[in-house]
């Protein structure tokens, strides 16, 4: 008997009809912010049997309270362009939960970035990082700062001013930022430099994703994308499946995207399509990796270039069309809501196997269901690409001790920790009355460990 069957019918009544009630709170008090409203739905829906088994995360206003931040921080960053003129981009920090470890979240750069973005990425943020086992908690931040086309000065003046205020509200045991979206190594590198100036000591633990030479830990860089197959590898050996054969489709080509088409190679996949904000490129023998991270990684260009360099491989404009490439496993990697309704059919009826999430929230809750009506095995977001923070985590722990671990242990470590996640996931799923839903699955798991801990530490 699973616990949902335990549970009387009518306390799945009360247990819904709260959830009903703290949405639409949530929607009344935070207007005009889609983004947080979707992130909330999609978790609140799936927390109904665990609230009814739990009546006290009810009568402690778990929700109400696990759905306001603990802190929303607002600021202004100012800086000067190369022409000298005086720029002004606005810089956000929300520090949502800390039940169950410090704040821990990366930093947005990117002309989308504004309070509904940063919300619904912290909140996500809370339940990926208790998924982890790692004692962290909630938080994301970021700038409406664009830094494509801007030079090496104008972003380390940009940084600079952001992390002098930023500086004010983190800390090695307070709130420990990473990158994200247009914040890499080299911006991560600005804002320790920053950081140390203000506070005259060298406190490695302060950020993560850090350079090898101060502080950095050996396969961060590569984490979340070999996490994303790690966990994406277990849910098809379930079925009988694997990468080995596999025709594979990547959104973007970014930190996560590439290490995920990395990691999908080395198990023998063929990854066909990557892609970058203006189109995608298409490559029938498969995707020259090394092209790609020269592009990205090196050069900084557009992947329209990948064609000067392989003429037999297509660029097409525009994004969504990625997804109309037949694939066996699609790895949306790019950004949020990139996978629509519409993009959910043309996969499935090009019989795509598995959905793995590498970025965060890529598909609308639409497309969630055309998935799952479907049977395609779907991984979300805050499981599967949780490998990122999870390393990060590790990052603080060999700061913390003054050591550095090898890439095969770090990376070690990470396989264990991705493989957890789902094994939790799946049993989590199947405990409350949904067998294979690991969107279920894995939001419960994480609720219920931050949960219990906020019930724990009393109302505050």
């Amino acid at each position: 008997m699973t616990i949902v069957q335990e549970v009387k019918h009518d306390a799945l009544q009360a247990a819904q009809q709260y959830v009903d009630d703290v949405y639409a709170a949530i929607v009344k008090r935070n207007p005009d912010e889609p983004e947080f409203h979707q992130a909330a739905k999609e978790i609140f829906t799936s927390l109904v049997p665990a609230l009814a088994k739990h009546p006290e995360y009810m009568k402690n206003g778990i929700l109400e309270r696990i759905a306001e931040p603990e802190r929303m921080i607002t600021f202004r960053v100012s800086w000067v362009d190369d022409q000298g003129k005086v720029r002004v981009n606005r810089g956000y920090r929300v520090q949502f939960n800390s039940a169950i470890g410090p704040y821990k979240g990366g930093l947005r750069f990117h002309p989308s970035v504004n309070a509904s973005v940063i919300k619904f990425l912290g909140f996500e943020q809370i339940f990926k990082n208790a998924l982890t086992g790692q004692p962290i908690g909630g938080a994301k931040g970021g700038s409406d700062f664009d830094p494509k086309g801007k030079s090496e000065g104008e972003i380390m003046r940009f940084t600079q001013s952001f992390m002098t205020e930023l500086c004010k509200y983190i800390g090695p045991d307070v709130d420990i930022p990473a990158g994200d979206i247009g914040v890499g190594a080299r911006e991560i590198g600005y804002m320790f430099g920053q950081y140390k100036r203000i506070h005259g000591g060298f406190e490695a633990g302060v950020l993560t994703g850090k350079g090898l030479g101060y502080g950095g830990s050996l396969a961060r860089k590569e984490a979340t994308g070999y996490g994303l197959v790690y966990f994406v590898e277990e849910m098809l050996k379930a079925k009988g499946l694997g990468f080995a054969g596999s025709t594979v489709v990547v959104s973007g080509s970014g930190n996560v995207a590439i290490y995920a088409m990395e990691k999908a190679s080395q198990l023998g996949a063929k990854v066909v399509a990557c892609s970058d904000s203006n189109g995608y490129i298409y490559d029938p023998n498969g995707i020259d990796l090394d092209t790609v991270k020269r592009l990205k990684e090196v050069e900084r260009q557009r992947i329209r270039e990948y064609v000067n360099v392989h003429p037999h491989a297509e660029y097409h404009e525009g994004c969504f069309g990625i997804w109309s490439i037949p694939c066996d496993i699609a790895l949306p990697c790019a950004t949020q809501n990139e996978i629509n309704d519409v993009s959910a059919r043309a996969l499935v009826a090009n019989g795509v196997k598995a959905v793995g999430e590498g970025a965060n929230m890529p598909s609308t809750l639409e497309a969630i269901d055309v998935f799952l009506n479907n049977d395609v095995l779907f991984a979300p977001a805050k499981a599967a690409n949780a490998g990122g923070v999870a390393v990060s985590a590790l990052e603080m722990a060999q700061n913390s001790m003054r050591l550095a671990w090898t890439f095969d242990e770090v990376d070690a470590k990470l396989k264990q920790i991705m493989t957890n996640i789902y094994r939790n996931s799946v049993d989590t799923a199947a405990a409350y009355g949904h067998p294979g839903n690991l969107v279920v699955g894995a939001n419960i798991a994480g609720f219920i460990k931050v949960a219990d801990a906020m019930v724990a530490q009393g109302v505050m």
